[in-house]
């Protein structure tokens, strides 16, 4: 074959391909993936930081709870990060100690009523069930009436109240009560323009009380009923021994009860902007009022000068009980009596905690107090009063409120 019978051969051809516009090229892919990865690393090391680095990877636990004030706890974030720590989360359903003790237990893994008596209804029912009942005692909270500086300072004027030495510089924030003094104000139904409230700037023609919760729902309620049991007890024991005491006592001192607030939580109206003119004294809790204090010094800087507390004389120190329904509820019991965390959080939130023998650990909230900038309450922990015995207790409980129906044995 000649060359010019030879077939043409075709010339080459050179191909150009586009460079990818993908997301997954070196520098798309470098574009994508270092700011995640960024990302990625910035979470695991916040995670490590708090403790939490293997949560996405470990079993966390919803404990369902029931409590009325002790809520406050719980619901606190610093509270929740740390539980989160150990793998557990809390759901809470709120109502009054008392109503804690005498509704149905069965879907839940602990309550934390806030108080002894509210406390023995539910261990001697579950005792007599052979249930599984384990009690842990974290820390107290005396009972105490919350004011405002005009009401505190015209009990002042009439000698029922004193103000306690100011810590540092400004006005007192806490005052100690003539409590048997203010009580014969509202047995004898004298109102607050009767004794002055007007040298002090507000007009109020109510009458003098101290507004309470429901006393047949709230521990609160049943304290101060006690405390008032002790304190006009007449002739009487310091508290009831029999029946016929009790029933005799809760009669003579109904009068004096008479009225409150018909929602549980007194405190929040206390605190809110038309507490004054509503609730000019309220029973509550030491550590809410404590609470309450650091959040505003947190927010203003500086502390509300307008709201106060006065101290009764006789003290009554609550003591809440966390009782652990089931094992898992037994853990967290442990953990809020014994992790160095929760019981640090415990006293920032105002409680006094306690050490294992149940005796108040030191002086740890006053020098907390001091560090904060929150004047220290001056408390005699030598006058505690005792409660009735629980039997006597619901007795008084049931006439003053009359809430046989709710009656718990």
């Amino acid at each position: 074959m000649t060359a010019g019978d030879r077939p043409a051969a075709e010339e080459p051809r050179l191909a150009l391909r586009r460079r990818s516009a993908s997301a997954w090229s070196r520098r798309g892919f470098l574009t994508v993936f270092l700011p995640a990865l960024a990302l990625v690393l910035i979470g695991a090391t916040a995670l490590g930081t708090s403790g939490n680095a293997l949560l996405p990877f470990e079993r966390v636990i919803t404990l369902e709870g029931k409590m009325a004030s002790k809520r406050d706890f719980f619901e606190d974030e610093k509270v929740r990060r740390i539980l989160l720590k150990h793998h557990i989360r809390i759901h809470i359903t709120s109502v009054g100690s008392r109503e804690v003790a005498i509704r149905d237990l069965d879907d839940y893994d602990f309550v934390f009523p806030s108080g002894q008596p509210a406390g023995d209804l539910i261990t001697r029912e579950r005792a007599e069930k052979n249930e599984f009942t384990k009690i842990y005692r974290p820390f107290v909270s005396p009972i105490v009436l919350a004011s405002y500086r005009e009401y505190a300072e015209v009990l002042a004027k009439e000698g029922i109240a004193e103000p306690q030495p100011a810590s540092g510089k400004g006005e007192p924030l806490y005052y100690t009560l003539d409590m048997d003094a203010f009580l014969e104000l509202i047995e004898k139904k004298r109102q607050w323009d009767e004794i002055g409230i007007e040298d002090f700037g507000i007009t109020n023609t109510n009458r003098i009380l101290a507004q309470t919760p429901d006393v047949c729902t709230a521990n609160s309620a049943s304290t101060y009923l006690a405390l008032v049991a002790f304190t006009r007890r007449g002739e009487g024991s310091e508290v009831p021994e029999t029946s016929h005491e009790a029933e005799e006592r809760a009669h003579r001192i109904k009068p004096l009860m008479e009225q409150g607030l018909p929602h549980a939580d007194v405190f929040r109206t206390y605190v809110s902007p038309e507490g004054k003119g509503v609730a000019p004294v309220v029973v509550a809790y030491e550590h809410q009022y404590l609470t309450y204090q650091a959040h505003y010094l947190a927010r203003s800087k500086k502390l509300d000068l307008e709201r106060v507390l006065l101290y009764p004389k006789s003290q009554f120190v609550t003591q809440p009980q966390f009782i652990a329904l089931n094992k898992d509820g037994d853990r967290l019991g442990q953990l809020i009596t014994q992790d160095p965390e929760l019981r640090r959080r415990a006293m920032e939130l105002g409680f006094r905690i306690l050490d294992p023998t149940g005796e108040v650990a030191g002086d740890q909230l006053t020098e907390f107090l001091r560090e904060t900038g929150i004047p220290v309450p001056s408390v005699d922990d030598d006058t505690r009063t005792a409660m009735p015995r629980l039997r006597l207790l619901e007795r008084m409980i049931s006439i003053i409120g009359d809430c046989s129906g709710e009656e718990s044995g």
